[in-house]
């Protein structure tokens, strides 16, 4: 199990299924630090995840995501539901790590252990998202969460990322923050599945509104297919929060009967397979102590000795 010190697995996800948070936040800690122990990890929280709803909220910056996460939570607690926030910030996460201690964005669920907050360091991936995100969603989702919300840093549009790891993906926009056309360059028209016009106590929320939903009718939607709806919302206030988490709730319906939530929980383990394997590759061919020889590959093929599809077969051939 390792040197002295170090956690026994078995131990720390009996904990966290029971609701230990520090135990939730260790396992964490162990996905974001690339753990040995993380093969270990995934494979005993395998038979315990599968339940939760994913949630993405997303929008550029600015439009007040923090605000709307913390009253979302507030509007599902309120529903009883046990919920996992990973907040995924453009720095360092919080030192520590700690679970319930993200007391800058979610101040109002600091002491409640039924809610699971994580501050979780992007470190330069593009996307808004953390490479290690998608662990962190079973992490959550085994430790009996039934609503798993992930929060995207405000980078534009690479933040789209996050339509491929949630269930229902929320996007938020604000008045006065650039006209439909903008909206749709940031490539944010292609990925919501509810539109929620925040600060819709300010002059333009009703001209916002009435774009997003003349663009999204000009989509061409087969017969059967979800249409998302553009909801108004003052987060700071909770109005119209209830309305959203309603949508939030028939979205989900719907992906069950219609089996779009299988197809996109196929799809989405089906990137999470090939990003873990090619990180895998990359560390064999090139990472420290690699056996491949990627860079002495990389400096034929400059040179002019070899083209980079015979370079690729020889790297594809090395054991």
């Amino acid at each position: 199990m390792g040197g002295r010190g170090a956690p026994a697995v078995p131990d720390l996800v009996a904990r966290a299924r029971q609701g230990d948070p520090a135990a939730v936040a260790r396992l964490i800690t162990l996905v974001e630090d690339a753990s040995p122990l993380l093969r270990e990890v995934m494979s005993a929280l395998r038979e315990h995840v599968g339940r939760a709803h994913v949630l993405g909220i997303t929008g550029p910056p600015g439009v007040g995501k923090s605000t709307s996460t913390n009253a979302l939570v507030a509007g599902m607690r309120r529903a009883g539901r046990r919920v996992g926030v990973l907040a995924i910030d453009p720095s360092s996460p919080f030192s520590g790590g700690a679970l319930l201690g993200d007391r800058v964005r979610m101040g109002d669920h600091a002491l409640d252990r039924d809610v699971f907050i994580r501050s979780m360091g992007a470190r330069g991936h593009l996307g808004g998202l953390a490479w290690s995100t998608p662990q962190a969603v079973r992490v959550l989702d085994a430790a009996g969460c039934d609503v798993v919300v992930v929060e995207t840093v405000g980078v534009g549009q690479s933040e789209v990322e996050v339509a491929g790891l949630a269930d229902t993906t929320l996007v938020l926009v604000a008045p006065g923050m650039g006209d439909g056309i903008q909206a749709a360059k940031a490539g944010i028209l292609e990925i919501g599945d509810v539109y929620v016009v925040n600060k819709a106590d300010r002059d333009g929320a009703d001209r916002t509104r009435r774009e997003l939903r003349t663009m999204l009718s000009m989509a061409d939607r087969p017969e059967g297919a979800w249409r998302p709806p553009v909801l108004r919302t003052v987060a700071s206030t909770g109005t119209g929060i209830d309305e959203v988490l309603a949508e939030v709730d028939r979205h989900a319906a719907w992906l069950a009967e219609s089996g779009e939530l299988a197809r996109r929980r196929t799809a989405r383990a089906r990137r999470e397979v090939e990003a873990i394997a090619l990180a895998a590759l990359r560390e064999r061919w090139g990472g420290a102590g690699g056996r491949g020889d990627l860079d002495g590959l990389a400096g034929r093929v400059a040179a002019g000795d070899v083209d980079p599809y015979a370079a690729a077969d020889e790297l594809l051939a090395q054991d």
